[in-house]
């Protein structure tokens, strides 16, 4: 259960690994080596050779444990919530692009004999077109989700995954439900749930632990909260609806094909940076090209 977009992702990924659980299914959680800005000020994710207290599985996955940290001694929120679940957790390397980084998770799947990949999005972003106003972190996402084809390619299923629908403050939950009936439409739906009390218990826990202001939205919708809320020290507003409370699955290949036009784009990337110029080229602005021009 990868959270594909950086920072607390792997908080919502918590979500994911619920509805697992209730079926008797055990997961391992896992996330990006790119933390937020208030955590890492060095842009851009890092590389494994920056981590200390990490287990190397390959180029570009590593297993985190409660002690793990990047340059100047921050905490990966996967180190947090390693220490939360008692068990290590997975950082992703996102620089080799979407081959590298597929090559890599198909390895560490068979390392930790796990038999699917769940790429999960909080907020929904990840099925972006590219001109929604509020769009600021497409590259991470677009780059995890164009791992499936390569993925499914080595014989390892994969679905798609969105919690917390709208609580990022990039896309409106209008604009996530319009992007899911895309991907319906092609026939990509996979199921829509909704995480149980001992899921939303652990959700609680978690968001306690680790800084994450859209997965703490998305718990309180799960939990009933409706309404308009201010994010990011007032600079951002989201809307709690029932969908944001709920796990969204999908076919991501299909999504490829529809309504992800963004990781549809950087498919055939060779790298992070390649994938960022790619979005550059269609007027597409990154979190990566934020975090640069603020350094």
């Amino acid at each position: 259960m990868v959270g594909i977009g950086g920072g607390g992702d792997v908080v919502g990924a918590l979500a994911a690994a619920g509805l697992a659980a209730a079926s008797g299914t055990p997961s391992v959680l896992g996330g990006l080596t790119w933390e937020r800005r208030p955590v890492d000020p060095l842009p851009g994710p890092r590389r494994l050779d920056e981590l200390s207290g990490a287990e190397p599985l390959n180029d570009a996955v590593a297993l985190a444990g409660p002690q793990t940290t990047g340059p100047g001694g921050f905490r990966f929120a996967e180190a947090r919530m390693a220490e939360l679940l008692g068990e290590p957790t997975v950082l992703v390397d996102p620089h080799p692009g979407p081959h590298g980084v597929a090559a890599a998770l198909a390895d560490a799947a068979a390392r930790l004999g796990a038999d699917v990949v769940v790429l999960l999005d909080v907020g929904g972003d990840v099925l972006a077109h590219g001109d929604e106003v509020s769009l600021a972190s497409p590259l991470a996402d677009a780059v995890m989700l164009a791992t499936a084809p390569e993925l499914a390619a080595r014989g390892l299923p994969v679905l798609g995954a969105v919690f917390g629908a709208g609580c990022d403050g990039e896309l409106t939950p209008e604009e996530v439900a319009a992007r899911l009936a895309e991907v319906a439409a092609g026939g990509g739906a996979r199921g829509e749930h909704e995480p149980d009390e001992p899921t939303l218990e652990r959700l609680a826990a978690a968001v306690a632990a680790v800084p994450t202001e859209a997965s703490r939205m998305a718990l309180r919708c799960a939990r009933g909260e409706r309404g308009r809320r201010f994010i990011r020290d007032g600079r951002s507003v989201v809307t709690l609806t029932a969908a944001g409370g709920r796990v969204f699955l999908f076919d991501p290949l299909v999504a490829l094909a529809s309504a992800a036009r963004l990781a549809d784009a950087v498919r055939d990337a060779v790298s992070l940076a390649d994938a960022d110029a790619r979005l550059a080229r269609l007027g597409v602005r990154t979190e990566l090209a934020a975090e640069l021009t603020r350094r």
